[in-house]
C-alpha cells in the first residue's frame, strides 16, 4: 500500500474521474441511471464554482480509487461536516485498507478546510460488502433519516411554483 499515492484531483483528472465513476455505476448495476459526462464533471468539479472535491488513488499512473465529497452542515449538531457522495476502489485494490485510507484523507481535508466534525454518506441497501465495510469503521445507521429525492417533472413543478 505504500506505493499508492492519494491526491486531490485536478481538471486534468476529469477523464479518469468519469472512468472510475462509470466503473462504480457498473459495479453497482446502476449504469442505466448514470448520467455524468466529462463535461459535467469538468464544470461542476473543476469549473468556476466547484460543487465537489475528489481524491484519486493511483499507483504508477494506474487509477485505483476515488472519493468524491463536499461540505455539508447539520443544524442538529451545529457543525459542518463532509458528505461522501462516491467511494470506489478497484477490484484488485480492495481489501487492502485503501478505502479506509481514502476516507481518512477526506475527513482530514474537511476538518482542515471547513472545520468538519462528522462524515455522512449513503450506501445501497443491497451492497452488503459496503455496508459491512462501513460498519467495521464505526458508521451508525441513522434510524430517523429516510433519503428522499425530487427530480424530473416534480423538480420542474416545484421550481416553477414561485
Amino acid at each position: 500500500m505504500s506505493d499508492i499515492s492519494i491526491r486531490l484531483a485536478t481538471k486534468d483528472d476529469t477523464e479518469a474521474v468519469v472512468t472510475m465513476l462509470t466503473q462504480l455505476a457498473s459495479d453497482l448495476g446502476s449504469e442505466d441511471h448514470f448520467l455524468s459526462t466529462r463535461e459535467a464533471i469538468a464544470e461542476y468539479g473543476f469549473g468556476t464554482r466547484p460543487m465537489f472535491e475528489c481524491f484519486v488513488a493511483e499507483r504508477e499512473n494506474s487509477n485505483l480509487g476515488l472519493a468524491l465529497f463536499f461540505p455539508i452542515f447539520s443544524t442538529n449538531r451545529a457543525k459542518p461536516g463532509v458528505y461522501v457522495q462516491d467511494l470506489w476502489i478497484s477490484g484488485d485494490a480492495r481489501g487492502q485498507g485503501l478505502g479506509r485510507r481514502m476516507l481518512a484523507e477526506v475527513v482530514n481535508y474537511g476538518a482542515q478546510n471547513w472545520d468538519a466534525t462528522y462524515l455522512s454518506l449513503m450506501v445501497y441497501a443491497d451492497n452488503i460488502k459496503a455496508r459491512e465495510f462501513y460498519r467495521k469503521l464505526g458508521f451508525d445507521k441513522c434510524e430517523n433519516d429516510v433519503s428522499k429525492a425530487l427530480d424530473g417533472d416534480a423538480f420542474a413543478r416545484l421550481k416553477s411554483a414561485l
